[in-house]
C-alpha cells in the first residue's frame, strides 16, 4: 500500500473515528476537536524522528570530518544544537503525554485518596500554567530575535525558539485532558501503534506480571528439580 492509498484509507475512515458509538453531540464535537489535535500531534511525532536522525548523521559527518578528512563543517554544531533544541520542547510535550517526567510518590502514596486526587489536579493546574508560558514568552521570544541572525547558517535566531510554542500548545492539550479527564476522546489509533488501546501504565504493569509469572515458574521449578 502506498502513501496515496494510505492517506485516502485515513480520511474514509475519519468520520467513523470521530463519531464513535455511544458519542451524543457534544461529545462528537469534542472528539473531532481532539481528532484534529491528535492527527497535528502525529505530524510533529513524526517530524521528531526525522529531527533526531538529522542530528545523527550532521554530528557523524562533523565526527568523520575531523577525525578522517582533518576537516570541519562549519555550520554543523550551529545546527545540530538548534535540532537538539526543538527536540527538547517536543520532547516536553511527550512526556506530559505519556507521564514519564520525574516525580517522587514515596509520600504522595501515604496520603488519603481525596488528597492524592486534589494535589494530582493541582499538578496538573501547574502544568497547564507551565504549557501557556512557553506558548506566550515562547512566540515573543521567537518573533524579538527573528531580526538577528545566527552566526554560522544566517539563519534567523527566531528559529531556534519556533518549538517553544508548539510544544506549550500540545502540553496545554495534554494537561486539559488530565485536568477533565477526557482521555476517552483522544484518537490513539492515529499513531500507529497495536497496542493504541492501551496506556503506557498498562503495558508497564502487564511487563512486570509477566516477569513475575515468569520468576514464579523458575523458582517452582526449580523446587521440582530438587
Amino acid at each position: 500500500m502506498n502513501i496515496i492509498e494510505k492517506i485516502k484509507n485515513f480520511f474514509k475512515s475519519a468520520p467513523a473515528e470521530i463519531c464513535k458509538p455511544g458519542f451524543n453531540a457534544v461529545e462528537k464535537v469534542i472528539s473531532a476537536f481532539t481528532f484534529v489535535f491528535d492527527c497535528i500531534y502525529r505530524i510533529l511525532l513524526e517530524f521528531s524522528k526525522l529531527v533526531i536522525l538529522v542530528i545523527v548523521i550532521i554530528v557523524s559527518c562533523e565526527v568523520f570530518g575531523r577525525l578522517v578528512l582533518h576537516k570541519s563543517i562549519m555550520w554543523s554544531e550551529e545546527l545540530a544544537l538548534l535540532l537538539m533544541v526543538w527536540t527538547a520542547f517536543i520532547a516536553m510535550a511527550i512526556g506530559v503525554e505519556k507521564g514519564l517526567h520525574i516525580s517522587i510518590s514515596l509520600f504522595f502514596n501515604m496520603f488519603p485518596k481525596v488528597v492524592r486526587i486534589i494535589i494530582t489536579k493541582i499538578n496538573t493546574l501547574a502544568t497547564l500554567f507551565f504549557g501557556y508560558i512557553l506558548v506566550v514568552y515562547g512566540i515573543k521570544l521567537a518573533t524579538m530575535t527573528m531580526n538577528s541572525t545566527l552566526p554560522a547558517t544566517q539563519w534567523p535566531a527566531g528559529t531556534k525558539y519556533m518549538m517553544m510554542p508548539v510544544g506549550g500548545v500540545f502540553i496545554i492539550y495534554f494537561a486539559l485532558l488530565d485536568l477533565f479527564e477526557a482521555k476517552k476522546y483522544r484518537h490513539l489509533a492515529i499513531e500507529g501503534e497495536a497496542g493504541a488501546d492501551k496506556t503506557d501504565q498498562q503495558i508497564i504493569e502487564e511487563m512486570r506480571a509477566s516477569k513475575n509469572e515468569a520468576a514464579v515458574s523458575e523458582v517452582s521449578e526449580g523446587g521440582e528439580n530438587v
